[in-house]
């Protein structure tokens, strides 16, 4: 017996011995162009996430897990086991130049076709898709239960989404999933409990008729990020989360006291669970902004203070449209009129802001007639001089923003040569 308990033991001591020879993973991230080494790099095993130092280097778990890595401007890269110690990886730059479809839109060919044609001849190369709409929509086949017994399955406009992220990824696209957060008729009268209200206590909408989420409800969470988790499983690039705000209006009834402090930590808050569930996927964590949150010092009263997001989110997408600028800017009180300057300064303003900050920025465009300045057609002119506003501004790429899906060449000229995403850093 004695013997018999000499042998266990000695099979319990060598296993942490075991287990701690089990060696480090390392290496060096760098600039696929420059051969630099790149800092901040996010590099994935598993569901921990560690960042490259200064120098580029990283260390990891060991084990048989693969290697993701991810850095804004690049494209994601991932390394099987076999390959990951003391390595060099390279990341491919990449600013994301996309147009944007609704739900509608990705399942319509006569809107889908000419997109995507426009995107080849144009030499963009990414696609910001609807997959949680304005109207609580999810277009394909969710296996989140919630979302078929409140009645967001009643559209699909596609059948599979891992079958079209393929189809899409064969053309080299950059693939964006847009989320729209907390405006959800859906889910607020599913669960009116979570509901923002109004006088009395009944449901509050909005101008367009539709309920919201009040963010303060950290039970009504779960389900916008497990569309995200659904999302980046598909293969998705990156999740942005759109209507991630407060209601930009008076006289509504929350959970909480709405104060510029609790909304700042209710928005902050959901981004920063978000970012912790979605770490497995190596997606990169994307949010969309009002224009003034570029010029505010406080919240717009919507719980976005550009200070706090820059610290959690990967991508800021502030909405630049020069219609939305009611007010204007100094020195420009007729936005549609100073296209350019619009998206130049409020993006200089962004990053002088956050500038020791991680999160980078690529700003929302307009692509659309102007509703507030006297009914402008934003053409090939307006849209060249917001894209090249844009790049000046050292901006993460660009999106156009057009709600009935219709893009043309005529509208949208080809790019020039991209520049090194590293240059901008």
């Amino acid at each position: 017996m004695k013997s018999l308990l000499a042998a266990v033991a000695a099979v319990l001591f060598l296993l942490p011995a075991a287990h701690a020879q089990e060696a480090e993973r390392e290496g060096t991230v760098v600039d696929g162009t420059t051969n630099s080494p790149l800092a901040g790099v996010t590099v994935t095993v598993g569901d921990k996430a560690v960042l490259t130092d200064g120098q580029g280097q990283f260390k990891v778990a060991g084990g048989t897990e693969p290697i993701k890595v991810r850095l804004t401007g690049y494209r994601r890269e991932t390394v099987a086991a076999d390959d990951a110690a003391q390595q060099t990886i390279k990341l491919t730059p990449l600013l994301p130049k996309a147009l944007y479809l609704t739900v509608y839109g990705i399942g319509a060919p006569f809107l889908l076709d000419p997109a995507l044609d426009v995107i080849e001849r144009s030499k963009l190369n990414a696609l910001v898709i609807d997959i949680k709409g304005d109207r609580g929509l999810i277009p394909y086949p969710s296996a989140l239960p919630l979302a078929g017994k409140i009645g967001a399955q009643k559209l699909r406009t596609i059948p599979d989404l891992k079958a079209l992220v393929s189809g899409l990824k064969a053309k080299n696209l950059y693939l964006i999933a847009r989320i729209v957060t907390f405006k959800d008729t859906l889910l607020a009268t599913a669960h009116p409990e979570w509901a923002v209200r109004g006088p009395g206590g009944a449901l509050w909408k909005d101008r367009e008729g539709l309920a919201w989420i009040d963010p303060f409800q950290k039970a009504a969470w779960d389900y916008p990020i497990s569309v995200a988790e659904e999302a980046a499983a598909a293969g998705f690039d990156e999740v942005q989360f759109d209507y991630i705000r407060f209601p930009d209006a008076g006289g509504m009834a929350y959970s909480e006291a709405s104060t510029e402090t609790s909304r700042v930590a209710a928005i902050t808050g959901f981004l920063r669970e978000a970012k912790r569930r979605l770490v497995p996927y190596n997606v990169f964590l994307a949010m969309d902004s009002f224009g003034y949150v570029c010029w505010n010092e406080n919240d717009t009263g919507i719980g976005q203070r550009i200070e706090d997001l820059a610290a959690v989110a990967d991508v800021i997408s502030p909405m630049l449209y020069p219609s939305g600028f009611q007010f204007g800017i100094p020195g420009y009180r007729n936005p549609v009129q100073n296209p350019y300057e619009i998206v130049y300064k409020s993006l200089e303003e962004c990053k002088r802001r956050t500038a020791n900050l991680p999160a980078r920025y690529r700003p929302w465009l307009q692509a659309f007639t102007d509703y507030a300045f006297g009914g402008k057609i934003f053409g090939a002119d307006e849209i060249a001089k917001q894209t090249k506003a844009s790049r000046d501004a050292g901006s993460d790429g660009w999106m156009l923003w057009n709600p009935r899906n219709v893009y043309s060449t005529n509208d949208i000229k080809p790019e020039p040569p991209e520049s090194k995403a590293s240059a901008t850093r």
